[in-house]
């Protein structure tokens, strides 16, 4: 019985147009993106929601094809939503907080569940094919006239000169030139602009391999992560299921040690393990295979992801194993550490530090993402007996002892907190809770005022495209010295101003908040004088208990890595 790859096949065809450069045009774009995969489409979209226009460069003609990366987190939907652009996925994605490990014949081992609760906007994670998120971006992306859109180009050549970049683009009609002030290659795990500057990751490849088939099957067994370790329809070997959209299930297996990875890709050796898996969990319905691939865990990066004005983000810039999900997700990360700095970049906002600084700290969170990583891949795919027995022993403790189920966790991905970036200013007072400096804004639901406008949202609907002041305000409201500097702040600056008060208190030009509930008080641990200064990719870049304006433009020039005015 053949694939039925339907599910996978109905996606739009782009086809090639001849760009203005090849009639003649000599034009210069401020950003070139390589690839239009996830993170080029969000970094695109971002760049477009700070008003910088971008070109994206892709050799194919459609989406991705088979499910690929498929969970997407928290943080992740945050990033699109302040990009204006998570509707979709969330309205097709389906939602799930924890899931269950067995072992050998159906023991439990573990039953997690990640952080969340009634207060959050967003689920802690959605299962979405790889090939719909990128074609609800595509949507998004083909609405915005900031993007302009190539498909069946691809960049054979990229060369730097002193005014910017001239990138050699192949076509079906031909070969052209096209300018650009900065590229950012986004164009994958073999990506060709890497090659062309003769860089090379750097890290550790895991032997074990994965083989990953999408079936699809009608069940109502509810959205988690289940792990089966050892389990009898495939002894030796781990198992994985997601449930994803449209009745797909994603099933990933181990190959064990001496079995040939070609020839456990011919689909009667998958059905064959697949039966025996189904078999075993009680599930009796009919199936269709819809999808095969292979998988091998890799935990790689490059030194440095800025080289002058090429810059790397995704899977061209590092490799991380699918345990704990942190691939896809730490690709649509650098995609938002970038765009406002980028942005910043091209309209002479911020210095030159504030570009090296996206390599600084993108290069720390895939070298911690690396980090946990590791401890999930040995874990689940064990590189020789030593590690097997170890965790042999740990799965048949967790069995009945609490103390030994952490050692089963997967790790799933968290938001990064940066650490020694040089656009964070340091807490100069003790603090008790709340957020820390290089760490993600919290969300909880609260009431807008923007002038007479009253709204409900969330406290992270506020964020806009500059970096945001949040000032907690006690009952006698904004002081009038105050309330002139911060006017002539955000005058100044790219900020905006946020007050956090009680009541019905109006502010004529800043945005005001009512915490009904107490909940954004008290995950930010604020009281009346305090503040948070965010940078526009929501990490808080300075607190203070006691907030004065005076300490405003310092942190600021660290976060757009340029002097005060006047110095």
């Amino acid at each position: 019985m053949p694939l039925d790859t339907s599910i996978y096949d109905n996606f739009p065809s782009y086809p090639f147009r001849r760009p203005p450069e090849m009639a003649g045009a000599v034009g210069r774009h401020p950003v070139a993106i390589v690839g239009a995969g996830p993170v080029g489409l969000t970094l695109a979209i971002g760049l477009a929601r700070h008003g910088v226009g971008s070109v994206v460069i892709e050799p194919r003609r459609s989406v991705s094809f088979g499910s690929r990366a498929i969970c997407i987190s928290r943080r992740s939907l945050e990033i699109w939503d302040r990009f204006g652009i998570a509707k979709a996925p969330l309205a097709k994605g389906l939602a799930w907080t924890g899931g269950r490990s067995f072992w050998r014949d159906n023991r439990l081992v573990l039953e997690f569940a990640m952080p969340h609760d009634a207060d959050e906007k967003h689920p802690p994670m959605i299962n979405l094919a790889q090939c719909s998120m990128e074609q609800f971006l595509i949507d998004a992306a083909s609405a915005l006239p900031e993007i302009d859109l190539r498909w069946q180009s691809a960049v054979r050549e990229i060369d730097s000169r002193a005014d910017g970049l001239r990138l050699r683009v192949a076509t079906p009609d031909g070969d052209y030139d096209l300018m650009a002030d900065y590229a950012v290659a986004c164009d994958g795990a073999r990506s060709p602009v890497r090659a062309a500057l003769g860089l090379e990751l750097h890290g550790t490849s895991y032997e074990g391999r994965y083989l990953i088939a999408d079936i699809r099957l009608a069940s109502e067994y509810p959205t988690e992560r289940r792990a089966w370790f050892d389990p009898p329809s495939n002894p030796g070997s781990t198992v994985l299921m997601h449930r994803q959209p449209d009745d797909i299930w994603r099933i990933d297996y181990q190959l064990r040690d001496g079995e040939d990875p070609e020839a456990e890709q011919h689909e009667e050796r998958v059905r064959a393990r697949i039966d025996a898996h189904l078999a075993m969990i009680g599930e009796r319905a009919p199936y269709e295979l819809v999808w095969i691939s292979l998988y091998k865990a890799h935990a790689l990066t490059l030194d440095r992801y800025r080289h002058g004005r090429v810059l790397f983000a995704g899977d061209a810039a590092h490799l991380l194993p699918i345990f704990g999900v942190r691939g896809l997700n730490s690709g649509l990360d650098d995609a938002a550490n970038l765009a406002w700095k980028l942005a910043a970049g091209v309209k002479g906002l911020g210095g030159e530090a504030l570009l090296d600084s996206y390599s600084q700290e993108r290069v720390f969170a895939a070298q911690e993402n690396i980090r946990q990583a590791r401890k999930s891949t040995l874990f689940m795919t064990p590189p020789g007996p030593g590690h097997a027995l170890m965790r042999e022993a740990a799965l048949s403790l967790a069995v009945s002892q609490e103390f030994a189920r952490p050692l089963v966790n997967p790790r799933q991905t968290t938001a990064i907190t940066y650490q020694d970036t040089p656009l964070s200013t340091p807490d100069r007072e003790a603090w008790s809770g709340g957020p820390a400096v290089g760490a993600t804004l919290p969300n909880a639901p609260v009431v807008l005022r923007r002038g007479n406008a009253v709204t409900s949202g969330y406290f992270l609907d506020i964020a806009g495209t500059n970096a945001t002041l949040y000032l907690f305000l006690g009952a006698e409201g904004l002081d009038a010295s105050d309330d002139v500097a911060l006017s002539r702040a955000a005058a100044a600056w790219p900020l905006d101003v946020v007050l956090i008060a009680d009541g019905g208190y109006q502010h004529p030009r800043f945005t005001v908040v009512s915490d009904t509930n107490g909940r954004a008080a008290a995950r930010l641990a604020g009281a009346p004088g305090a503040a948070y200064l965010v940078r526009p990719d929501g990490h808080v870049a300075a607190r203070w208990r006691r907030f004065a304006v005076g300490d405003l433009a310092p942190a600021l020039a660290r976060v757009y890595g340029r002097p005060l005015w006047g110095e």
